[in-house]
């Protein structure tokens, strides 16, 4: 990771402790400042920005966990280390509570020290990489109703905007609830179609002799009830997009039909003879593997390959969490308004269990729960009682961190986490992706600590 001009704050009221991490840090390209208290650690923040923080939680005046609430009030961007020689529980909780990065234990270990410096930077340069997609997106697409700040979501936005200029088909996987129409609508208003009309269709919801007769129409007398002719989707559309919905579900048929028109460029109407020419930018969506069903013998290959110019992938709610607090912000705030409510927040624990939750249902999901707190809500913030779904967060639970009275106040901080991570481990089955997601880690992150706990080879 290029470490240039990357500025880290070492704050230790121990001189010689101090100076032995100017030393070191400063021998891996960081440059270093120091302060030798909390107080001067506030100041020197207040006067110049810093990539990081490195602070020992006991000093004289100003203690690291008074210190951190205060520089986190100057600038919460800033990731703070915490250092200890008292490895509590209690003090471990209130560093994270408060906004620390991470933690360490005295003596250091110099090698974890410097790949949680190094973790810690790569955070910083995530951040700043997302901001910068943010800046240029903001210069040049219209987001319409999507509500995003991860850097997942800036990413795939960053090739919606790339694509929808285009007259490429576009295919939409995501699970369901994750927003697919709303992207697929991103890619309309941004593209040369804008101002023709977007017609939406959802292929699970009709049959297929109804379905066929919603694409491409209908002449009169056709079928029973057919009175008169009718236009269908694609000509409806003509001059814009349409997007197909859960197109997995069309029937075979269906598929050779639609093949046809992506081929020829035409459509014949239900009981008609006459050709015509359709004039449509197509945008499919599904929750379902394509290439999967084309092996399966349940999709058409030829089809698939149609359809899949580009493929853009919508990631679970579960999978960019930074998106959570911003979601239920403007959902709070619109179901407030419509139900006539004055709802301010959520309760920072509630929140913090927003967060945690892996939200199966996607952000339907997260709107739904939302919309029922605020319905039940008789105070000013939402807490659990009005999201009873949420399970209580495994870091603020005593029974996480300890069995029975085995563990006491004086346990080292690895202890701890060993034995946070084999109880969310146990909770889980052995299901190692569940734990992983419980713990808020990587899969590859929780491998290696059981790899180092002598669990799994």
């Amino acid at each position: 990771m290029k470490t240039k001009s990357c500025s880290i704050l070492v704050v230790d009221d121990d001189t010689a402790h101090r100076t032995m991490l100017r030393t070191l840090i400063g021998g891996w390209g960081y440059e270093i400042v120091e302060a030798n208290d909390g107080a001067v650690a506030i100041a020197t923040v207040q006067d110049r920005p810093f990539d990081l923080i490195l602070m020992d939680v006991r000093m004289l005046k100003v203690s690291g966990l008074e210190a951190l609430g205060r520089i986190k009030a100057i600038n919460p961007a800033i990731p703070v280390i915490i250092m200890t020689a008292y490895s509590s529980i209690e003090s471990a909780v209130s560093a994270l509570k408060a906004g620390a990065h991470d933690y360490l234990t005295k003596p250091l270990d110099f090698d974890k020290l410097r790949i949680t410096i190094e973790r810690a930077m790569e955070h910083v340069l995530l951040r700043e990489e997302n901001r910068m997609l943010r800046q240029r997106l903001d210069q040049r697409f219209d987001r319409r109703q999507i509500i995003a700040q991860s850097l997942k979501m800036e990413r795939l936005l960053e090739t919606v905007a790339q694509v929808a200029p285009s007259e490429a088909t576009i295919l939409i996987h995501g699970e369901s609830g994750t927003g697919k129409e709303l992207i697929s609508g991103a890619i309309h208003f941004n593209s040369h179609r804008k101002a023709g009309p977007f017609i939406k269709i959802n292929c699970a919801a009709i049959t297929e002799t109804l379905l066929e007769s919603e694409l491409f129409g209908h002449e009169k007398g056709a079928f029973t009830g057919a009175d008169r002719r009718k236009e269908g989707k694609f000509l409806q559309a003509s001059g814009g997009s349409l997007f197909l919905d859960e197109v997995s579900e069309m029937s075979l048929m269906m598929q050779v039909k639609l093949l046809r028109v992506l081929q020829e460029r035409e459509i014949t109407r239900v009981g008609g003879e006459q050709v015509v020419a359709v004039d449509v930018r197509l945008i499919v969506a599904t929750n379902k593997d394509l290439l999967a069903l084309t092996t399966s013998g349940r999709f058409r290959e030829d089809l698939y390959y149609r359809l899949n110019v580009v493929n853009l992938n919508l990631p679970p709610l579960r999978e960019r969490k930074e998106d959570i607090p911003l979601l239920a912000q403007h959902f709070l705030e619109k179901f407030s308004i419509l139900n006539h409510k004055s709802i301010k927040g959520f309760t920072p624990q509630t929140m913090d269990h927003l967060i945690r939750y892996d939200w199966p249902g996607n952000v339907r999901e997260l709107m739904n729960a939302v919309e029922r707190g605020v319905v039940l809500s008789r105070s000013e913030y939402l807490d659990d009682q009005q999201l009873p779904m949420l399970p209580a967060s495994p870091a603020l639970q005593p029974s996480v961190f300890m069995n029975s009275s085995a563990i006491t106040e004086t346990l080292s901080l690895t202890a701890v986490e060993k034995s946070t991570i084999l109880s969310a481990l146990t909770s889980a089955d052995g299901n190692k992706s569940l734990a992983s997601r419980k713990l808020g880690i990587t899969r590859k992150t929780l491998h290696k600590k059981l790899k180092e706990y002598g669990v799994m080879p």
